[in-house]
């Protein structure tokens, strides 16, 4: 069951980044425009989480706490709820249309929340909860009145019948519980969860993408998120099972080293593309168990390359394909931002242009101030997202599930909301 949207002590707000190569924590006070502005900022390697998925509690908390802490410590306050992401537990975007009969009458917030508890059962989300699915976002992408399409905020409006468009993503239950019990043990409660690229798009893109459509792809080191955006609002999400840690991991079984030395010649050699000058430049690779400099085996830079352009091309076709079968590639036009850590490769920008044709620019946090130059890059759009969503959280595109579907009380309660819907 999602949480009610809550902001901490002193208007404060938190986004926690839980992901499979760090994990992040940030504080900002909402500005006087409502904006989010930074003061404190923690950052840990990640232990425990695989592919977006906790597979070690006791690990995941232990990094949670001290991210927070160090956020805390920085920004001289305590926080006592945050807004997590989520990647893991292979999200899932539907989107389904109801109509409900407003006879008439002024449209309100009441006649919003019929429509959005006529979408959940028209999900029959208890149903998914059987099978272990939970409902993460409900999301309001289009309304009309009495067939007028276009509307952007019916309420104030007239009509007989009002139709409300909305994109709920789902997860796996165990998935979500799991990091939930994480945050919860470290002495916080979870204001919301926010799936990873719907925050980076957030944070990351400018307004004419929102409205014209673009394709927000995160890729980050246990999974690569996708978000489709369109008239200011995202209407699918989609995830695919492959992240920077994999290309790692490629590195470091290719080149018979160990993860960490895989990181390090990927982050100061790597390219995403080959280049002409690759044959003639040498990288020393570090043997496994040995810690001294020297006695590593010499190779050309085109091996490295050679390792990691593949898994990378692989990574962009794969996207390409569930864009394609979801049907959605058509309406995100020509336009990708690239965020995440793994997108800061050389060479990343040409390769996604090459295999996706479209065009391509790597997204930064544009919309939270304070950022550091350090903390300003593609690694952070999700954690600065988490943010700007926790301050918008009074937005009707937020609404919580326990307000789209709380029953009228009592007998007088349940007369009133009969009448409401049939007069």
């Amino acid at each position: 069951m999602r949480r009610r949207l809550m902001r901490s002590k002193g208007d404060l707000v938190a986004g926690l980044d839980v992901g499979s190569s760090k994990i992040c924590c940030f504080i900002a006070r909402a500005d006087d425009d409502g904006g989010p502005r930074v003061i404190g900022i923690g950052q840990q390697a990640s232990r425990g989480v695989r592919n977006g998925t906790v597979v070690d509690m006791a690990a995941v908390e232990t990094a949670v706490r001290n991210a927070i802490h160090a956020a805390e410590q920085m920004a001289g306050a305590t926080i006592d709820h945050v807004v997590v992401n989520l990647s893991g537990g292979h999200p899932a975007s539907a989107s389904v249309g109801v109509e409900v009969a407003i006879h008439g009458h002024e449209v309100g917030d009441a006649d919003l929340r019929r429509a959005f508890v006529h979408g959940h059962q028209a999900q029959d989300f208890e149903l998914q909860a059987q099978n272990g699915r939970q409902l993460i976002h409900s999301i309001p992408i289009a309304y009309k009145i009495d067939g007028n399409r276009g509307i952007r905020d019916p309420r104030g409006m007239f009509g007989e019948q009002l139709g409300v468009e909305i994109h709920f993503v789902t997860a796996a239950s165990g998935a979500v519980r799991n990091l939930t019990t994480c945050v919860e043990r470290c002495h916080l409660d979870l204001a919301g969860f926010v799936v990873s690229p719907y925050a980076a798009g957030l944070a990351a893109l400018v307004d004419d993408e929102m409205e014209l459509g673009v394709t927000v792809i995160d890729m980050g080191g246990g999974t690569t998120t996708i978000a489709v955006f369109y008239e200011g609002n995202a209407i699918y999400t989609d995830v695919v099972p492959v992240g920077g840690l994999h290309v790692t991991n490629d590195i470091a079984r290719g080149l018979s080293t160990s993860v960490a030395g895989a990181e390090r010649l990927k982050t100061l050699f790597g390219h995403a593309m080959a280049a002409t000058g690759d044959d003639r430049e040498t990288i020393e690779v570090p043997p496994v168990g040995e810690e001294h400099d020297g006695g590593g085996q010499v190779i050309p830079r085109s091996l490295l390359v050679g390792i990691i352009q593949p898994r990378l091309e692989e990574t962009f076709e794969l996207v390409r394909s569930h864009l394609e079968a979801s049907g959605f590639d058509k309406v995100a036009g020509r336009r990708v931002v690239l965020t995440g850590g793994a997108s800061q490769l050389t060479g990343m920008r040409e390769l996604a242009t090459l295999i996706l044709d479209k065009q391509i620019r790597i997204g930064r946090p544009v919309r939270v101030r304070g950022l550091a130059e350090a903390t300003a890059g593609p690694a952070y759009a999700t954690c600065a997202g988490l943010l700007h969503y926790a301050v918008a959280a009074d937005d009707a595109s937020v609404m919580t599930l326990e307000e789209e579907t709380q029953e009228p009380a009592g007998l007088l309660g349940r007369f009133g909301h009969w009448f409401r819907e049939h007069f």
